[in-house]
């Protein structure tokens, strides 16, 4: 299996290749502004304006938030994340508890009103880490995991399916296995709960590469974000690594594009431009903040 640093420069090479190259400390195309509707948690959604900073087309990419790169200023962007993530991690760190329990509930809260969770058959959900100052999820896994699923009037909603994550190995090979229990969970050795590869009967969960149906929706974790849809996150690369094969497989079989959605703490919203571009990050296409639904991309305008 290639590791990261040799999928960095693979990549690379064949942009040169097709004539197609940008350096890796160029930053995206001149912003044109974008006209997005902001949905809060009353419902009523009013337009706000930013710029973008990538087309859509943008995100299908390869993550490459590594070190040890043959390209000096590829180097140099790596090493500006990591400056990030600390000062991020420290900030998360002096949040208030009663702070991140209200936004907690106010993220679960807008994602399960949401017609765009409602109506997804199919979905990939990290399990949150108390730890890492994730932004809970356990609210929204209860939910999905309820036999039938329930709304707050107590209507039947669609059954889903749902896949989380586990972390094979630390060369930025992660799975997403299938769960119908909290209890399929386990911790591991960093005491992070996760599936096992076989249920309770030592049978093989179902691991969503190799599902028949595609995923309509990605919930993901992150460290910072900004409203153009860059996502910093932990330096591991796990989730950009995944998600470029998804997407590839979602291409291949012809199906539509799974939404990526962003959970994120009001702090980790960072103004524009700040957050270091590879060319291999993957971009998301929409936020929820505890203020509301941030549409991003062409894909979530069109089904958010």
């Amino acid at each position: 299996m290639r590791t990261r640093r040799q999928l960095i420069l693979l990549v690379l090479k064949n942009s040169l290749m097709n004539q197609q190259a940008r350096t890796a400390a160029t930053l995206p195309a001149p912003p044109t502004p974008s006209s997005l509707f902001f949905f809060s948690s009353s419902r009523r959604p009013t337009t706000i304006q930013y710029t973008r900073s990538r087309s859509y087309s943008s995100n299908i990419t390869m993550s490459g938030s590594g070190s040890g790169s043959a390209n000096p200023d590829l180097d140099s962007l790596f090493q500006q994340k990591r400056i990030l993530r600390t000062k991020v991690k420290k900030d998360l760190k002096s949040m208030p508890s009663s702070q991140k329990s209200q936004e907690d509930t106010a993220i679960q809260n807008l994602v399960l009103e949401s017609s765009w969770f409602k109506s997804s058959k199919r979905l990939c959900a990290y399990i949150s880490c108390t730890p890492l100052r994730e932004v809970e999820t356990s609210q929204i896994l209860e939910q999905i995991l309820s036999h039938p699923p329930k709304d707050q009037d107590n209507h039947t909603e669609i059954e889903k399916k749902l896949y989380v994550p586990r972390v094979e190995d630390k060369n930025c090979h992660m799975r997403m296995f299938n769960i119908s229990s909290i209890h399929d969970l386990i911790a591991n050795s960093m005491n992070i709960l996760e599936p096992a590869p076989e249920d309770s009967d030592g049978n093989q969960r179902e691991d969503v590469m190799q599902a028949s149906d595609p995923v309509d929706l990605f919930l993901l974790p992150g460290l910072a974000f900004d409203k153009s849809g860059r996502r910093l996150g932990r330096g591991g690369g796990y989730y950009d690594t995944f998600l470029l094969k998804y997407q590839a497989l979602a291409s291949e079989r012809q199906w539509k594009q799974p939404l990526l959605v962003a959970l994120s703490y009001s702090r980790q919203i960072l103004d524009e431009g700040i957050i270091p571009m590879t060319p291999h990050d993957v971009l998301v296409d929409a936020l929820v903040t505890s203020s509301g639904v941030i549409p991003i991309s062409k894909t979530a305008l069109e089904r958010m």
